[in-house]
């Protein structure tokens, strides 16, 4: 896989389409992180990190659905910097989703954080995605 974040961002995308409860991802250090983001404000139900040894692991996530109507709490998940095309946000235009009703996530100095996040520390860095 060249991009594993939009393989990330595509597996989650997939269940939810296909409504499964849960989803099985291979695990990395940045995946763990964003997994990490979306459960904090969520978007998702629970999430458990499966490490075996000499192995790079699973993460198993736990899709969260609304009891009465079924509607995903995930609307759209969207890949923004690519291996492609980079893009990198300074601290003084850091995107706003859907008008600061969805969030962005940053890879920064100060590790990888919500677009709120980046304004209060006052950080810049690459904008992988955004989820609402």
């Amino acid at each position: 896989v060249s991009d594993p974040i939009a393989d990330y961002l595509t597996r989650v995308r997939n269940a939810i389409q296909a409504k499964h409860r849960v989803v099985d991802i291979p695990a990395s250090g940045m995946k763990k992180e964003i997994t990490k983001i979306l459960k904090e404000k969520g978007y998702i139900l629970n999430y458990k990190f499966e490490d075996e040894v000499g192995y790079q692991g699973n993460i198993k996530i736990a899709l969260k659905y609304d009891p009465e109507t079924k509607v995903s709490a995930i609307k759209a998940l969207e890949r923004i910097s690519k291996p492609g095309l980079r893009n990198y946000s300074h601290t003084d235009n850091i995107p706003r989703v859907l008008n600061g009703l969805g969030i962005a996530i940053i890879s920064t100095s100060k590790g990888v954080i919500t677009d709120k996040e980046a304004q209060t520390l006052k950080v810049g860095g690459e904008v992988l995605c955004y989820v609402y």
